[in-house]
């Protein structure tokens, strides 16, 4: 791509797009043009008209360290530095005057060449950066593999030059262009022991299930090296370094591997938001100031995360994330990211206590302007990169365009999350009693997204499950999943739960804009928070596990939910409704607590009605002819009450005084039925 195909591909046409899409950003279109053209002007800056931004993207091809023409090169920007070392065991861990770097150029790039001999596979380094007033040790910025010492806790960048590089078996693999089903994951906490999972074993053993239970997507939350594993991977130190906690690079890629292998795209967490305050590990104060990587002053620090807030403005910035997208994508085949903390990369207040209400919102003077610049230029360079790459945004402000293509006066992004679900899955829970929920306003919830852009729904994900939080199963049963998750022990409590459960999750996923996602173990009711080794759990790995053999065991309930959930996917799959029309509403009654709709040639019956159950309930179907069953929440085999016969059949009548058809079922209390419509 270069930069004349900036202008081709986006604005000011795409602005036009985007206004004739939402009217309400008619009022706003100065601003969206002005955006356009700070966009253009960006790019023609970094690449300066003679590269293109894939090129410019290169990053982690020059700087790090490199074995070229015999020797090893090793290169760093750090232009406040006046004197860098590389310090390892090699040095004795001393300053010697034979490693220190050269500083090349007035920008602030320094370079060393060394023997062969000096480094070998495994060894360890670091940097002793001296500046005015001050020194101290850093890991190289562009590191592509850091290690802890078990003893001593101290991270040290590592050389990595395996004698057999990894091979890659599979070279076709493209992710789903539509329909997304993901599954969130993290690495670590997979395993049923209690401890550290590795990437091996999560390939060995959770893959395989993740692919079983109907998903084509994995979610891979903390693979970019964090110092604290409690940070869930969200505190990255080493942006171009995979954790090594979990294994070796070649472990990692193997994952990736094997998972294209058995047709699931893989999508890692990438945290571009902020990074963390530790000077040693991480890019705070790399040369000794500040603002070398990040704002000065108060606002380079996020004080409620305890981290460093990135200055898209500069064009040394830009270098570095966009080389870290096209790092990822190249040197471990990811087939996209989700975009963590989109909201506080776009806001200088950084969302935290901000009600969006106005689009004035969007267009303030609290808008970084230069954070929406960096992911356009982001979602360009990853679509350049890999045309059917997945770029997600999680973004609870609702910004307009986020996920518009460029071409329509968009940023780019593929999907957003649609967060408000499990916002409001948790507030009715939590708040509301069963028999007030309002059906009006979760169905304006389920469906509420901005026309023409892509959304993924989810009851949950990893942020419900979290210690301080509950799950949806642990919210609706309580301490009763403790005593009565017997299979052959009957509790009103525990079959509300169950219930419900397979209720919200059906619906959302039924309504979702077009995608769908789960936390693992979610999916079967995994019934503990999660809480990572830490002081105040005297660094327990009890709740940073996955009891899988709960949802295996047929005398607990657990595996009936699992099957439910095994099943719905499998439908999702059969009938691509996610690919479609948006859902179309049939039915709305919110004293009968019942929804019905239809979509994707199917029709979706919920009553949510605590205890009663409707015969002969009617509703108007357009489409004449035999009506099938193809899903019961009910049944026996989900832990139900088996109210309805298996593969039910429904034909629809005239309605005399309007000559409509009308369909007649029965439709127990907590229950939702699911019926493939006539073809034709």
């Amino acid at each position: 791509m270069t930069t004349s195909s900036i202008s081709q591909s986006g604005q000011p046409g795409g602005v036009e797009t985007l206004l004739a899409i939402d009217p309400l950003l008619q009022a706003y279109e100065t601003v969206l043009r002005r955006r356009a053209e700070k966009t253009r002007a960006r790019e023609r800056q970094i690449t300066q008209g003679e590269v293109s931004l894939k090129e410019f993207a290169a990053g982690h091809l020059h700087f790090g360290l490199h074995f070229q023409d015999g020797k090893w090169v090793l290169r760093e920007w750090a232009p406040n530095a006046s004197a860098i070392y590389v310090i390892g065991d090699f040095s004795h861990w001393r300053e010697e005057q034979r490693y220190a770097m050269n500083r090349v150029n007035t920008w602030g790039e320094w370079e060393i060449s060394l023997p062969a001999e000096v480094l070998k596979h495994g060894d360890l380094y670091r940097f002793r950066i001296h500046w005015p007033g001050g020194a101290g040790d850093r890991l190289p910025a562009y590191a592509g593999r850091v290690v802890q010492d078990p003893q001593t806790l101290i991270f040290n960048a590592q050389v990595w030059q395996p004698e057999q590089p990894y091979q890659w078996q599979s070279h076709t693999f493209q992710p789903p262009a539509d329909g997304l089903l993901i599954y969130e994951a993290h690495v670590g906490m997979a395993q049923e022991e209690g401890k550290i999972g590795t990437y091996r074993e999560f390939t060995n053993l959770i893959l395989p299930q993740i692919a079983a239970a109907g998903y084509n997507t994995i979610q891979l939350m903390a693979i970019q090296e964090h110092p604290y594993y409690a940070s869930f991977g969200y505190h990255v130190a080493n942006f171009f370094a995979p954790s090594s906690r979990f294994g070796t690079p070649e472990e990692l890629k193997e994952l990736v591997d094997q998972a294209h292998l058995l047709g699931l795209a893989v999508i890692m967490d990438l945290v571009h938001s902020h990074a963390v305050s530790n000077e040693v590990e991480g890019l705070s104060r790399f040369d000794g100031t500040e603002y070398q990587y990040f704002h000065q002053g108060p606002r380079g620090r996020h004080h409620a995360w305890d981290s460093r807030c990135f200055d898209y403005g500069k064009p040394e910035v830009l270098h570095f994330l966009l080389s870290n997208c096209r790092f990822w994508l190249e040197e471990y085949h990811f087939d996209g990211f989700r975009f963590d903390g989109i909201t506080s990369m776009l806001y200088d207040h950084h969302g935290l206590g901000k009600a969006f209400t106005s689009y004035d919102d969007y267009f303030d003077d609290h808008v970084d302007e230069d954070a929406l610049t960096y992911l356009t230029l982001a979602n360009r360079l990853i679509h350049d990169l890999h045309p059917a790459a997945i770029s997600v945004a999680e973004d609870i402000s609702g910004m307009p365009g986020l996920a518009l293509p460029l071409g329509r006066g968009g940023i780019g992004f593929d999907y957003r999350f649609a967060m408000g679900i499990p916002d409001y899955w948790i507030k009715l829970t939590k708040e509301v009693k069963d028999e007030d929920w309002p059906m009006e306003h979760l169905w304006h919830e389920l469906n509420n997204r901005r026309p023409r852009e892509k959304s993924i729904s989810y009851a949950e994900s990893h942020d419900q499950a979290l210690v301080g939080d509950q799950t949806l199963i642990f919210r609706l049963i309580g301490q009763e999943m403790y005593d009565h998750m017997r299979a052959d022990d009957p509790s009103l409590v525990v079959d509300r739960g169950m219930a419900l459960h397979k209720l919200m999750r059906l619906i959302t996923l039924a309504t979702a804009g077009n995608g769908y996602l789960t936390f693992m173990g979610n999916e079967f009711g995994h019934p503990e928070w999660i809480d990572f080794p830490r002081p105040g759990n005297n660094w327990s790995y009890h709740y940073a596990r996955r009891q899988w053999r709960l949802r295996d065991d047929p005398l607990l309930k657990y595996h009936f939910l699992a099957a439910f959930d095994r099943d719905m996917i499998a439908l999702a799959q059969k009938h691509p409704w996610l690919d479609g029309e948006n859902p179309d509403l049939l039915h709305i009654h919110n004293d009968d607590k019942v929804i019905i709709f239809r979509r994707g040639g199917l029709v979706f019956a919920f009553n949510f009605h605590p205890w009663k159950s409707f015969s002969h309930y009617g509703f108007t179907v357009p489409l004449n002819g035999e009506y099938r069953m193809v899903l019961d929440s009910d049944a026996p085999r989900y832990g139900g009450h088996g109210r309805l016969e298996p593969d039910q059949k429904h034909f629809p009548c005239d309605q005399p005084d309007s000559g409509r058809l009308q369909l007649r079922l029965y439709l127990p209390s907590r229950s939702a039925q699911v019926l493939r419509e006539p073809e034709g």
